[in-house]
């Protein structure tokens, strides 16, 4: 099976997307445990740049999913979606 380009370009975009998603969440943890400190300069640098690349995403969902606790499945709801979207471009355009 051959790609078209965009539509591997895509799935790659995705791939990275949702790969950036879960060190984003494992991160966040590691802070939440304080194994990672944010008053170092890079772990906050990098926690801000996870923020703002996920966060644009993340924040629909959460609107509509219910409250659960300190429970945020939107990373998993999100990550379904995005390989949902793979998977609908492979079938579809490939």
């Amino acid at each position: 099976m051959t790609f078209n380009p965009l539509v591997f370009l895509l799935y790659q975009v995705i791939n990275i997307y949702i790969w950036l998603l879960i060190i984003s969440v494992v991160m966040s943890w590691l802070v939440s445990f304080n194994i990672i400190n944010t008053s170092n300069r890079f772990v906050y640098m990098v926690g801000d740049f996870l923020n703002r690349i996920t966060e644009p995403l993340l924040a629909p969902i959460r609107q509509f999913l219910p409250f659960m606790g300190g429970l945020d499945i939107s990373p998993v709801v999100l990550i379904l979606l995005l390989y949902t979207l793979q998977y609908s471009l492979v079938y579809y355009f490939a």
